[in-house]
């Protein structure tokens, strides 16, 4: 297919593309000029190094970068999307291959997102369009991941606990690009993406192997349950992680003034993120019918593609050196729900839930497909395979070297 018509034309394409462009001519010129810039490395970064370039040359070169990270992202989300089967409120026991099979989709994911950018590198394919599919990938990835640890430790016995680690992942997840769009530079620290990928994966193996009773075992002398160590280290975790994150949010603006790369305010983005934080928190503390208590998972996943829109937003400004807006179609689904709840759930809230997730996923694809397919457009290339100026006898020289 051409380059800017890699969706099927028609109908399909115009129910999923946004009516308008959702770019500017600026924003795709400030596009073009983008430069990838991270610092820092984290502590199993060397080591797993090895084991990625072993991968990438195992990896044929006619595959591009793309295909790689989205099939990474399909396997993630399917396993997990299978755990939720089993496990709809996170306080279930599900089958032990459904534990195993979420630690070897995390362990495809993680393996697949660390070669996609070896793999444009190894076949001259990169282009900002990579690195915004990555990051955008990478924002559902984490609603998943959340969603699928607490499942696995049967969190929803402490909905209070659960609430916080779900939107500490989410939350801990935007203030990385949030500090990258303030300082210009995404930065890794000693333990980071990587580590934390591991450690769940461990849990998972926890999981299959000891079950619920492993979960649920006292812990001697301190007299807590073994299900809140996760939790406890999400929360140390998450005072480490933010304690850096606003400490180059507050001081490392690269703007005006020490304003944002976009010349914006540097506290701007808090707005979008604490909008969704505090609706979620609201319905789940005001709900008449313990809506998040009786069905976490789907509560999750309704706020967790609002998290991932913004956030995929968040990046789109980053990359285009341009303001992020408060008004989004985003906030609709937590707005019906808040209203329902204004008026005294006059609908069924379960229903409304529904509604919320579905309107909530679809403005997240919508929003997803058109930015790609107008990069896609713009900067004539393609979104699932290589451009074909990428010779075949080019791509051997590059695998030999």
């Amino acid at each position: 297919m051409e380059a800017a018509c890699w969706l099927a034309p028609g109908v399909l394409r115009r129910l999923i593309e946004l009516p308008s462009p959702p770019l500017s001519r600026h924003q795709l010129k400030r596009l073009e000029e983008h430069r990838y810039s991270s610092a820092g490395r984290s502590l199993l970064e060397p080591l797993m190094q090895r084991y990625w370039e072993w991968l990438v040359g195992r990896v044929p070169s006619w595959i591009a970068p793309n295909l790689i990270t989205i099939i990474g992202l399909a396997t993630n989300v399917f396993t997990t999307l299978v755990l939720i089967y089993y496990c709809p409120t996170a306080t279930e026991q599900a089958p032990l291959w459904a534990y195993l099979l979420c630690a070897v989709g995390l362990f495809v994911y993680q393996s697949l997102d660390a070669i996609d950018g070896k793999q444009a590198r190894r076949t001259n394919s990169s282009s900002p369009l990579g690195e915004l599919f990555d990051h955008g990938c990478d924002s559902l990835s984490t609603v998943f991941v959340v969603l699928g640890t607490s499942i696995a430790v049967q969190m929803g016995t402490n909905p209070d606990w659960m609430f916080f680690c779900c939107f500490a992942g989410m939350f801990m997840f935007y203030c990385a690009h949030w500090q990258t769009y303030v300082s210009g530079t995404l930065r890794f620290g000693i333990i980071d993406v990587t580590e934390v990928q591991i450690f769940i994966i461990i849990m998972y193996l926890l999981a299959a192997v000891g079950g619920s009773a492993f979960w649920q075992s006292l812990i001697p002398i301190l007299n807590i349950q073994m299900k809140m160590v996760p939790a406890i280290c999400t929360f140390l975790g998450a005072i480490f992680s933010c304690t850096n994150y606003f400490r180059v949010i507050f001081t490392g603006g690269v703007g005006k003034n020490g304003s944002t790369i976009a010349g914006t305010s540097v506290l701007s983005p808090v707005l979008h993120i604490g909008s969704v934080i505090i609706l979620a928190m609201m319905i789940y503390k005001k709900s008449a019918v313990q809506l998040f208590e009786k069905h976490p998972c789907l509560y999750i996943l309704a706020f967790g593609f609002v998290s991932a829109k913004i956030t995929n937003k968040l990046v789109v400004a980053h990359m285009t050196k341009s303001e992020m807006h408060l008004h989004d179609l985003a906030f609709l689904g937590p707005g019906l729900l808040f209203l329902d709840q204004y008026f005294n759930s006059f609908i069924d809230e379960y229903l409304v839930l529904w509604i919320a997730l579905i309107i909530s996923f679809f403005d997240l694809v919508r929003y997803c497909v058109s930015v790609c397919n107008q990069i896609a457009c713009h900067l004539h290339i393609f979104v699932f395979k290589i451009k074909p100026s990428v010779s075949h006898q080019q791509n051997a020289v590059l695998e030999e070297t």
